[in-house]
């Protein structure tokens, strides 16, 4: 009896260890790169506007919210050259944060408006 709780005790014992690597148990998600570099009004910048600002109800042609049309480019050239855009973006006190009732843009998404707007923000 003694000696069938031994091996038991180290049959316990023995599968209880392991030897993983935590690179292999826990692998790292690969961080995703924010673009900065190649940014240009149509490819980057429009997606955003479409998806997030010029919406229905908001700044697009027909609501013309706070008198703001971003289904334009020249309506959203007004507000890249008087700061008001990057004031919105970034949550600056005195502005409306923006966008309004929504989660704020990501940090690459603003990086990314900050890039083309110091690139002069070309209609490209």
């Amino acid at each position: 009896m003694k000696n069938y709780f031994l091996i038991l005790l180290a049959m316990l014992l023995l599968s209880s260890c392991y030897n993983d690597k935590i690179q292999e148990l826990y692998p790292s998600t690969p961080t995703t790169t924010c673009d900065t570099n190649t940014v240009t009004y149509s490819a980057t910048i429009l997606p955003i506007i479409k998806a997030s600002c010029s919406i229905s109800g908001c700044h697009d042609a027909t609501t013309v919210a706070g008198g703001y049309n971003y289904s334009t480019y020249a309506g959203l050239y007004v507000n890249v050259q008087n700061n008001r855009l990057m004031g919105a973006l970034n949550h600056t006190t005195g502005y409306f944060a923006m966008p309004l009732n929504a989660p704020a843009l990501t940090s690459c998404q603003i990086s990314q408006f900050t890039a083309w707007i110091n690139k002069g923000a070309p209609n490209n």
